[in-house]
């Protein structure tokens, strides 16, 4: 680099950083809370060690914003793969029903799992965006110039809004889940105690019942991706 300082990188709405990441603060980010806190430390503690190694609040969501973006593609691709298998079951034509069963709890298990991640991840979300919005507002107030003010001001609101239009999203998406995952959750135990073929030939309709239900949340995700991705390109790469 020549010793000169890295260029700026354009942050949108939540103005600039300089890039690219360090490699103390890409470990930093990708460390749970309570790596870094071990001994149960509060959530300021926290964002002042961030801090201390150049991880802004508005770095810290990028990051969680990121990491849900994923969680919900990643529970998108399994809801989908556990309702095919689930449909597969009901297409038995011989062979070893335990092997079946085994194979559609492992799926239903694995749905749960990423439903978990998914609500766990929002939750990690609405607690550093509350607090960056909380300190945004709170240092506007700071400035006594007051056309800068105002700007400042346009500013948040316009980024608030953005937020909220995703995060609604990701709420939307997620409340869909737990239908979808009662109704898995009745076919693995239902066939459980009715290990049979005519048992299984009689889940076909309730697997086709909920396919709606299915096809609705995989599109709710979707929509959850998308604007997850147009508020990140908003804010600091």
């Amino acid at each position: 680099m020549n010793g000169r300082p890295d260029p700026l990188i354009p942050g949108g709405a939540f103005g600039t950083i300089r890039g690219p990441m360090s490699r103390t603060r890409r470990i930093a980010l990708s460390l749970p809370l309570a790596i870094l806190l071990p001994f149960g430390g509060c959530t300021s503690a926290y964002y002042g060690m961030m801090e201390q190694i150049g991880v802004e609040k508005r770095h810290i969501l990028r990051d969680r914003v990121e990491a849900g973006q994923e969680a919900q593609e990643e529970a998108q691709r399994q809801f989908e793969t556990t309702y095919e298998a689930f449909k597969t079951v009901t297409r038995y034509d011989g062979g070893d029903l335990e092997d079946f069963y085994d194979k559609m709890e492992d799926d239903f298990e694995d749905c749960e799992s990423r439903a978990q991640n998914v609500r766990d991840r929002i939750d990690s979300i609405e607690q550093v965006s509350g607090d960056l919005f909380s300190e945004w507002a709170s240092e506007i107030d700071q400035i006594s110039n007051a056309k800068l003010r105002r700007q400042s001001q346009a500013t948040l609101r316009d980024s608030q809004q953005r937020y909220d239009r995703m995060i609604r999203a990701m709420q939307r998406a997620a409340a869909k889940m737990d239908p979808v995952i009662t109704a898995f959750r009745d076919q693995v135990l239902f066939l459980k105690h009715n290990l049979n073929a005519r048992a299984v030939a009689s889940l076909e309709t309730s697997v086709t019942e909920i396919q709606e239900e299915v096809d609705a949340l995989i599109d709710d995700m979707q929509s959850a991706i998308v604007e997850a991705q147009r508020f990140l390109e908003t804010m600091p790469s």
